[in-house]
């Protein structure tokens, strides 16, 4: 097994060329790589003597969290295998890091599996397919994404109960879909890759199977227009706020959305000012202008998502008018869990790390997108709460739609990944046949094994009581 390469300052990384090279010498140069990590390398799973225990390690990353709710995190992990997965990204994040590595960087988006792909809409309305989950972005090999990527398509194919067959048919077209896309960004003109984008409204796949691409696109329709309908405010302000009292406050529903004490928010008493001043000075000079006409009214602690439960999270509400609201959504921006494996970030902030990823790694980007740190010192990032946002809802899918999906997310990953480092290169290492393509198909169905006997060994902990699970509904 090979080590975990060594932490280096990312000042370099992703890496860029120093000298002009054509696509094939780039290629060439990727080919290389081939002779100290073959591509075969890649295959298989085998855990260490010392990996740590799972538990152990799940209950490090509480550090910092509000301990009330992650309980709560654990109730949501508890659901099923493919619910502990996405909570336990630092669990894999030291698993990738004892597996070989090509050396090729690119900004990772550190937290790849299928649940944080999805639509949304761009700043001129359009909605693109693309990663809508950057809280662990950083600078690291390109294989971890692919890999946790694949992991998660042979897990969920597991939680739809499919064949392991189908399953391994369905990671392996989803790593061909990657290797494939990214050869063609690797001989693209570089301002064709950087604009290129998967439009929802207008998406093809001349590669796959044309009824099911048809079923896709007429899902997706519909769920466009049912978001349309539930992000305009006439919709989102009526569920989120009370007007009883003097002015309009975010409804409390406890445990998932509530009033944080001063002691939980240190800003409260002076209404998050410093907060939000420099949440207004990350924010490019025109949206600077627009910003200024909404004004703080409230802000309230609201769960969200697997992972990130138990972090400082909340929903803000500004009015311009009293029919013009903005809901902005702010998510504490922790160390990246690739940190340890990968190096520290170059920004001294990780709301600023989380933004320039997300604005590195997505074809668009929301026009709020920010930074600040609280009076509590944590660090924060902010985004429009709900701006046409889509998710994968996977429960009655069969393997084509799952087969459709996980081609889907290779392509928005290889895309983002074109995007930071170099693709001729990633395309030159993985070559044009099916030997990369097997390699990370076994490593995703091994892996899902693991998978799930971690998870086995978390019920257990629930079970024994050596951790606590406890669902929001009780």
């Amino acid at each position: 097994m090979n080590k975990p390469e060594k932490p280096r300052n990312l000042a370099t990384a992703p890496q860029q060329t120093t000298s002009y090279l054509t696509a094939d010498e780039r290629a060439a140069q990727g080919r290389s790589l081939r002779d100290a990590v073959p591509r075969s390398s890649q295959s298989g799973w085998q855990p260490r003597d010392d990996r740590q225990d799972p538990v152990e390690l799940l209950n490090e990353s509480n550090a910092g969290r509000i301990l009330e709710l992650v309980p709560i995190r654990y109730s949501r992990m508890a659901a099923s295998p493919f619910a502990f997965y996405r909570g336990s990204a630092s669990l894999m994040a030291a698993d990738l890091a004892t597996t070989p590595s090509s050396g090729i960087r690119v900004q990772a988006c550190g937290d790849a599996h299928l649940m944080n792909f999805g639509g949304f809409a761009t700043p001129e309305r359009n909605i693109i397919f693309d990663i809508n989950d950057l809280d662990e972005t950083l600078p690291a090999p390109f294989e971890w994404d692919l890999k946790r990527l694949a992991a998660s398509v042979a897990i969920a194919a597991e939680h739809l109960a499919l064949p392991k067959s189908e399953a391994a048919r369905v990671v392996t077209d989803l790593v061909r879909e990657y290797r494939e896309r990214m050869f063609n960004y690797g001989w693209m003109r570089a301002l064709d890759v950087w604009y290129d984008r998967i439009d929802l409204q207008k998406y093809e796949d001349r590669s796959g199977d044309p009824e099911i691409v048809a079923t896709a696109r007429k899902r997706l329709a519909q769920r466009i227009e049912a978001e349309r309908r539930k992000t305009v405010p006439d919709h989102l302000y009526p569920r989120l706020v009370s007007e009883e009292g003097e002015k309009p406050r975010i409804k409390d529903e406890p445990p998932l959305i509530f009033h944080p004490s001063e002691d939980l928010a240190p800003g409260l008493t002076s209404a998050y000012a410093d907060s939000i001043a420099s949440y207004r000075d990350s924010l490019a000079e025109h949206v600077r202008i627009l910003f200024d006409r909404f004004h703080f009214f409230d802000l309230a602690i609201k769960v969200v998502g697997v992972g990130s439960v138990g972090t400082m999270c909340g929903v803000g509400l500004f009015l311009a008018a009293d029919n013009d609201p903005l809901f902005l959504q702010v998510k504490e921006a922790r160390a990246s869990v690739l940190e340890p494996y990968a190096g520290k970030s170059l920004h001294a902030n990780h709301g600023q790390r989380v933004i320039a990823g997300q604005r590195l790694m997505q074809a668009a980007s929301d026009v709020f997108l920010g930074w600040t740190r609280g009076a509590n010192g944590r660090d924060f990032y902010v985004r429009q709460l709900r701006d046409m946002k889509l998710s994968a809802v996977i429960e009655d899918w069969d393997s084509g739609m799952l087969r459709q999906y996980a081609r889907m997310c290779a392509h928005a990953l290889a895309r983002a990944h074109a995007r930071s480092g170099d693709a001729a290169t990633i395309a030159g290492y993985m070559g044009s046949g099916q030997t990369f393509d097997d390699a990370i198909c076994e490593f995703a169905t091994e892996y899902c094994s693991q998978n799930r006997s971690d998870f086995r060994t978390f019920v257990a902990a629930v079970r024994e009581g050596r951790i606590e699970a406890k669902s929001e509904e009780t």
